[in-house]
């Protein structure tokens, strides 16, 4: 029996409308992913510098003059603060993740941790207030040039500061301003615990416990921590981490 018998009409019928069928759901999946061609090339990002180190930059340069917002910061004397409360990177002590923020009130060091085992490390000037809250909770917001609201306890000491009250708006940022160039306020199950990370302007108040304020920080490095940080950074305040 001949096997090369001439195609059935029906079967060549069925056969052209399921190549026209393929071919348009060829057409129809080509026109979901297919990309232009100027966007068919997508250039790699460029890879991000990496920092130099502290020790690259020098202190010279971390605690120069420098023009923020519009105010100018004065250099700060090195030759005047001891070289153990300036900015460097340590081992960590603490032992938290990476991006935590860690406050040692006994030693008056802040420490943002770092990955393998590294930690930036400053000095901070504690006053009253920074004594009396510890715990675990996290960098709510931040500010840059905050104004500056004495609390009514001091504001009863001192009435002269009547002036800079919730109610008269506070004081106006600038070089003055007890709260420096940033301040960072901590909230710990959403509720203000009154706790604030911050600048001053009194920079030999660093290394030392004095009357008034949270956690101070030259403005030089308050600045350098406030670009570091996010928003609901956690932060760690406690006391006596042994530092190697």
């Amino acid at each position: 029996m001949p096997t090369d018998l001439p195609p059935s009409p029906v079967l060549s019928r069925r056969r052209l409308l399921g190549a026209a069928g393929a071919a348009a759901a060829s057409l129809v999946l080509s026109a979901c992913t297919s990309v232009p061609r100027e966007m068919a090339y997508v250039a790699p990002a460029e890879p991000k510098r990496p920092e130099p180190p502290l020790e690259v930059v020098g202190y010279e340069a971390m605690y120069a003059s420098v023009v923020d917002e519009g105010y100018e910061i004065p250099a700060i004397p090195l030759k005047k603060v001891d070289e153990k409360f300036l900015r460097r990177l340590v081992d960590d002590p603490t032992g938290e993740r990476p991006g935590t923020v860690v406050v040692d009130t006994s030693a008056h060091y802040l420490y943002l941790v770092q990955e393998n085992g590294k930690a930036l490390r400053y000095g901070v000037g504690l006053g009253r207030a920074g004594f009396d809250w510890a715990g675990r909770a996290v960098i709510q917001w931040k500010r840059k040039w905050p104004r500056w609201t004495p609390p009514d306890a001091m504001i009863g000491r001192q009435p002269e500061l009547e002036r800079y009250s919730v109610a008269n708006g506070g004081m106006d940022p600038g070089l003055k301003n007890p709260l420096g160039a940033r301040a960072l306020y901590i909230f710990q199950d959403g509720e203000d615990t009154l706790y604030r990370v911050h600048g001053s302007p009194e920079w030999w108040t660093i290394g030392k416990s004095v009357s008034s304020g949270c956690v101070r920080m030259m403005n030089q490095d308050v600045i350098d921590l406030y670009n570091r940080v996010p928003g609901k950074t956690p932060i760690l305040v406690t006391s006596g981490i042994s530092v190697s």
